[in-house]
């Protein structure tokens, strides 16, 4: 039998160190030596680099740093602030960001490598003039439609803006990872005297008192570079490097080259650390789930809970009615007659209320078309040989005769199971 065959995962690139540091991004320095085909193709894959690096919301941001480097008024920065992402694009924050980093704009020698590649048609034109400025005229000029919006409903209502929860827990969560983030910044001073065990974490914890929603968060921070780590051990042979894809062996150049100047060692010093912070914050997350409180059912209402109940509103044979049926749920007793095969049922609720405080969990309920929360020994029932004088009799008895009214029945009694069905009559509760 043939293996299935398993799609392989595809590894980050360069790994992006911590916040609070630098990104390890990739550099254009010296790109006015390198040749065209050089420049298209370190263009290409910078812009694939920073799309499998960062969210899209995280690539936003780079469009209002750039216009502020780039002449644009405070004004027209807050309107693309106030736009919606839709605005704008993923390739516009990477254009930005590429930008800012010092890629060429347009150079002649990108520009005849281009026009050299077959299938293409064309000049070559810079991605910032043709596209970049045009999408920012795009989302100022939504943007200020928006921000016009805003103060018109701040002058009638008063208010500003308020964050969301997830955006206070995020930036609460932050401040709290300044100490961790303090200690780490050490692996990447000097990675082979950096101590793993030098940190209390247990105090700092406690000092910053995170909660189990900051613990979560905080938990986030650091997994993409434990993904980095991950993917070096599981690093391609020359062989299989060979058979991939141009694409695939840059991001694992660029991986291999991004940690090159690190041994094994100091990567399980950097490993060792982040698992130690992340078994801290599991216990806080697990901590919270042991002392939570459990959430108490909602209340359903009793005409909910006999919805489904199927029964016979009224026999004329018998000349019987049944109750209400929302009257079962709590009762202690509850008589039914079915009238196809003669059988009179007395259920006897297991857990019973003899006050009538209507207590939770006891007396009688229903479940979809079953009498439930009934004692199943001593819920009984039998076969009324004369049924007509039987039930009338029944009707005329109290509390009191009711109580030997099945004992009276010379039948042979067996158990009942709870199922209703359109048979049954709901005679009465007690």
């Amino acid at each position: 039998m043939a293996m299935p065959k398993v799609k392989k995962k595809k590894p980050r690139a360069a790994p992006r160190i911590q916040r609070g540091a630098k990104l390890k991004e990739p550099s254009w320095e010296g790109w006015e030596e390198w040749t065209g085909e050089q420049i298209h193709r370190h263009r290409r894959n910078t812009h694939s680099w920073y799309y499998e690096h960062f969210k899209p919301a995280d690539l936003y941001g780079n469009v209002p740093v750039w216009m502020a480097d780039n002449g644009y008024s405070k004004d027209e920065i807050k309107s693309v602030k106030n736009a919606p992402n839709s605005a704008l694009s993923i390739t516009a924050g990477i254009v930005a960001r590429m930008d800012i980093k010092g890629a060429p704009r347009l150079n002649k020698k990108e520009a005849e490598h281009w026009a050299s590649l077959p299938g293409t048609s064309g000049e070559l034109t810079c991605g910032v003039e043709r596209f970049l400025k045009e999408k920012v005229a795009d989302a100022i000029k939504i943007g200020s439609q928006i921000v016009e919006q805003k103060q018109e409903v701040e002058k009638v209502e008063g208010k500003k803006y308020v964050p969301t929860i997830q955006e206070r827990i995020r930036d609460q969560a932050i401040a709290m990872s300044e100490g961790i983030d303090e200690w780490l910044e050490g692996w990447i001073e000097n990675p082979k005297s950096f101590d793993p065990n030098g940190f209390d974490l247990k105090a700092y914890l406690k000092k910053v008192q995170p909660t189990q929603a900051h613990a979560r968060k905080m938990r986030t921070m650091w997994e993409m570079e434990l993904t980095d780590f991950d993917d070096l051990e599981r690093m391609p042979t020359k062989g299989q490097l060979a058979k991939m894809s141009e694409l695939d062996a840059d991001l694992w150049a660029q991986l291999k080259e991004g940690y090159s100047h690190l041994k094994k060692a100091d990567i399980a010093k950097k490993r060792k650390a982040v698992d130690a912070i992340n078994a801290e914050l599991d216990f806080i997350i697990d901590q919270a789930k042991a002392t939570r409180k459990p959430r108490k059912p909602k209340q359903r209402s009793a005409g909910k809970v006999v919805e489904k109940l199927k029964f016979s509103k009224a026999d004329p044979k018998y000349s019987l009615a049944s109750i209400d049926p929302t009257l079962i749920v709590g009762a202690n007793e509850l008589w039914v007659f079915n009238v196809k095969t003669r059988k009179l049922g007395k259920y006897i609720a297991s857990n019973i209320d003899p006050k009538g405080l209507a207590r939770d969990g006891t007396g009688l309920s229903v479940k979809g078309t079953t009498i439930i929360g009934f004692d199943e020994n001593t819920s009984i029932q039998k076969t009324l040989r004369k049924p007509a004088d039987q039930l009338k009799e029944f009707k005329n008895s109290g509390k009191v005769a009711l109580r030997k009214f099945m004992d009276e029945i010379a039948t042979t009694d067996t158990k009942l199971n709870g199922r209703c069905n359109p048979d049954t009559v709901l005679l009465k509760v007690v």
